[in-house]
Order: C-alpha cells, then sequence, then structure tokens
C-alpha cells in the first residue's frame, strides 16, 4: 500500500506483512491417534511463513547432526518443558499461551528442500526432522507438509532422521519404509511418561503413551529403525519410569535409546514453577530441589556445552546409571545405527521410475 508523503517517515510505502494470516480449519485427530479428543476450547491460529530457507544449521557438539528441518514454528502439542517456546519471542510472540495458538507454518518447505538439494554445493548428509518443534503436531494431518518432504527426502536419496510424540507418523510408513529399504531413515519416538493423566497434563495435546508404544511397534514391523528417547527426565517427577520406559519400549521393537534430563532456559523457568505448583503442590518444592541438585545451586537450566542436556553431579550421575544399566538389561543400543550417504541422487526423474 502507498501512502502520500509523510513528513518525519522514512517511507510512504506499508506492505503487506510476511507473515500472513493462514486460515485453516481442521478436525481433531482421529481415534487412530488419539484415544480422545483434546479439549480445544481456545482456537488455534496458523500463520504464513515465507522463509526462503528450510535448512537450519547447528553447531552444537551436544547434538549428532549439523542441519534440521522444521516446517512449523511454535507447536500445539502444548509440552509445558519445551525448550523451543523462548524461540517464539522472536517472532513477536510470548513463549506460553501463544507458542501454542499462534503457530508459524512454512507452505513451501519442501519446494524449498528439494531447491536446496539441487544447489551444487550441497554435499550429501544426515537431516534432522525436527530439531526445535515436533513436525507431526495436529496441523501436519491437513497440510502434509513433513510428507512433501518426506517425497523429496526419498526423491533425492538423502538421509534422514524424525523424532516425535505423535502416532500421526503411522500415517507416512508407506514412504518411510521405502526410505528404510536404502538405509535412508531412523526414527525415534520420545516417550516422557507411561501414565497417562500425568501425560495429558504435561503434554496435553500429544498422543497418549498406549498409541506411542503402538507406533515404536508398527514401525519397527516394518523394518524401519526405531528408537525411544525418554526425555525430558524430570527429576522427582519421572525419572523412576526410566526402566519401565525402555522395557516397555524394547518390547515393542525399539532398538536404540537416548535420555535428557531437563532444561528449562529463559521464559519455560517461570511457565514450569506455575505449572508444578498448580499441579502438583505437594511435591513441588522437591521437584525444583530436585532440578537444582542437576543444574546446580540455586538453577533450573545450564546452556553450557556438555552439560546443557545431561546435567551434573551425585543425582544426574544416578540417573544416567539408572538409564545404561536399563539399556543393557532390554537388549538396546547393541548396534550403532549408519545411515547411507552414497546413494544421494539429483537424477530425480530415473529415479521415480525405478523406485515406482
Amino acid at each position: 500500500m502507498i501512502h502520500r508523503s509523510l513528513k518525519s517517515r522514512g517511507t510512504s510505502l506499508n506492505p503487506k506483512n510476511r507473515f500472513e494470516p493462514l486460515f485453516i480449519d481442521y478436525e481433531d485427530l482421529a481415534d487412530e491417534y488419539f484415544e480422545e479428543p483434546p479439549d480445544r476450547k481456545l482456537k488455534t491460529n496458523f500463520f504464513r511463513d515465507n522463509s526462503r530457507t528450510i535448512l537450519s544449521e547447528n553447531n552444537s557438539p551436544d547434538l549428532g547432526f549439523r542441519y534440521s528441518i522444521n516446517p512449523y514454528r511454535g507447536c500445539e502439542h502444548g509440552c509445558i518443558y519445551c525448550y523451543a517456546r523462548p524461540s517464539h519471542e522472536y517472532l513477536g510472540f510470548s513463549s506460553g499461551l501463544e507458542f501454542e495458538t499462534k503457530i508459524m507454518v512454512k507452505p513451501d518447505a519442501a519446494e524449498l528442500l528439494e531447491k536446496h538439494f539441487m544447489k551444487k554445493s550441497w554435499k550429501p548428509e544426515f537431516i534432522m526432522f525436527s530439531g526445535n518443534t515436533d513436525c507431526y503436531q495436529p496441523v501436519e494431518r491437513k497440510l502434509q507438509l513433513t510428507r512433501k518432504c518426506l517425497e523429496v527426502f526419498l526423491k533425492f536419496r538423502n538421509p534422514v532422521g524424525l523424532i516425535t510424540k505423535n502416532a500421526l507418523i503411522q500415517r507416512d510408513i508407506d514412504l518411510i519404509k521405502k526410505l528404510a529399504e536404502l538405509n535412508l531413515v531412523s526414527v525415534v519416538i520420545s516417550i516422557t511418561t507411561l501414565n497417562r493423566e500425568l501425560s495429558r497434563k504435561l503434554e496435553p495435546r500429544t498422543s497418549v503413551p498406549k498409541k506411542r508404544l503402538e507406533t515404536i511397534y508398527k514401525l519397527s514391523s516394518e523394518g524401519i529403525p526405531t528408537g525411544v528417547n525418554v526425555a525430558p527426565i524430570i527429576p522427582g517427577l519421572n525419572d523412576e519410569e526410566i526402566p519401565q520406559i525402555l522395557k516397555a519400549a524394547s518390547e515393542n521393537g525399539a532398538k536404540f535409546a537416548g535420555h535428557i534430563i531437563l532444561r528449562l532456559p529463559y521464559s519455560v523457568k517461570e511457565l514450569f514453577i506455575e505449572w508444578l505448583e498448580r499441579n502438583f503442590p505437594e511435591r513441588a518444592k522437591k521437584i525444583i530441589n530436585r532440578i537444582h541438585e542437576v543444574r546446580g545451586k540455586d538453577k533450573l537450566s545450564d546452556n553450557r556445552f556438555g552439560t546443557r542436556m545431561s546435567g551434573e553431579g551425585i543425582y544426574a550421575e544416578a540417573i544416567h546409571q539408572l538409564f545404561r544399566k536399563s539399556c543393557i538389561k532390554y537388549g538396546l543400543n547393541r548396534e550403532t545405527i549408519k545411515l547411507r550417504t552414497d546413494l544421494f541422487t539429483r537424477k530425480t526423474e530415473p529415479l521415480q521410475t525405478e523406485l515406482f
């Protein structure tokens, strides 16, 4: 929009905001993904994110990958502990309710990924899906951005890892199985607790624990390398469940496992403490003290590489020992999964004919 010349202003132009509202109506996930529809008293709003790049690069030694892909920013799952919440503040939104109800959508995610793979400068390597917010959050059922990106990964034969806490990933088993047959994919299902009541409080719009175990079973039954991530481990709240989670995951076909101790960066501290005092008033003080034990006196988070995801101290080491012993007991992490990069191709037309 053009206005007449305005005194004391640098421009008379008022271009449209690149974050345009998207009017998306969709039904709650059906019983195949949720046992019962979550409460949706507050409507979720979606905005178009016209970012011109799709891959994010990190230099963290704590992560086993350099590149990640996130078709959504913000997450309707509403996990109270989510470390990604503060990233929403860079968009002018809050890390609280707006992180859950104002979701940025990248409608051109698949096209941007294909464009990136076509660059001669791209050297094939593992990409994590997702590194920030869940790529299978509820709206994915309608938009299918993650599925379209998986089609691109298969088309170019670039290795990819998926991590989610949503049973919606079962929808894409057909594509993921084809990637697995070429040794181009691994999948991790996050399980924080086996207690459905606790899960609903911690992670209100995710798949219930039983559906996540079912997802591990269905993926592994199709020959897809599947593991479990016990995360986050909240000292004094769910750490005692580590053996049970690993046992259940192994019985359902998981071959590997990882774990992360709770970290509460920036505003997540206040959000978590308020949630804790509201839901577990009689245990709140003990849990906070336990977190201090693994993060240091008067600290609830630690951004240092090497300790930010593992904590430190006697209590943290006890958690790690319990995890390691349980993995041995239930046959997890016996083999290292190494995906292929030598199959990458930009000759996409012959590839489609060959595979399909």
